[in-house]
């Protein structure tokens, strides 16, 4: 029998070493060390803490609003992962849906250890897991931390009908009817 998977369930490989998803790919420990997973990062409040019998586990408690200053993390975690990198580990970062917090936390590293611009990080990304979709507060410290890092913006918050929006969003909004 073919037990299929929401694409929610799936884990994506980012890069050889960075994985994202949501909470369903989290709790699977037995798919996270066939995949050589030694660290997880779990970037929610509300996902359960798992005991992985050979994976450490770090928690960056985050809220899905765009009011949280997820931006305050950015270097910790690009750091975190970059360590376990250099220690030839893998890891693998999750929220719940593995769409907003997970994706903002991988975008960040990309920007800072590979040096992508935001631009450019947000299409491999989304090549790679086509669901994301980081909240408009998230994209504000995006765009910030993109700044802080190049000295220059590949992307910026532009006002739609449904108020700032990124503006590789700015297509997919012009043409909602209200």
């Amino acid at each position: 029998m073919i037990k299929h998977c929401s694409p929610l369930g799936k884990m994506a490989e980012i890069t050889e070493f960075l994985y994202l998803g949501g909470l369903a790919a989290a709790k699977m420990e037995d798919v996270l060390t066939t995949k050589g997973i030694t660290c997880v990062i779990n970037a929610s409040v509300e996902a359960p803490d798992i005991n992985y019998e050979s994976i450490k586990a770090t928690r960056i408690r985050l809220e899905d609003t765009p009011s949280c200053n997820i931006g305050i993390h950015f270097d910790l975690v690009a750091d975190k992962i970059d360590k376990v990198r250099r220690e030839r580990g893998k890891v693998f970062v999750h929220c719940i849906a593995g769409i907003s917090r997970s994706a903002t936390l991988v975008l960040a590293y990309l920007m800072k250890y590979q040096r992508m611009n935001l631009i450019d990080a947000h299409s491999y990304v989304k090549e790679r897991r086509p669901l994301i979709r980081p909240n408009s507060g998230f994209w504000k410290d995006l765009v910030e931390f993109e700044k802080k890092l190049f000295h220059k913006n590949t992307v910026n918050m532009v006002e739609s009908k449904i108020g700032l929006v990124p503006s590789v969003y700015k297509d997919d909004v012009k043409n909602l009817v209200w």
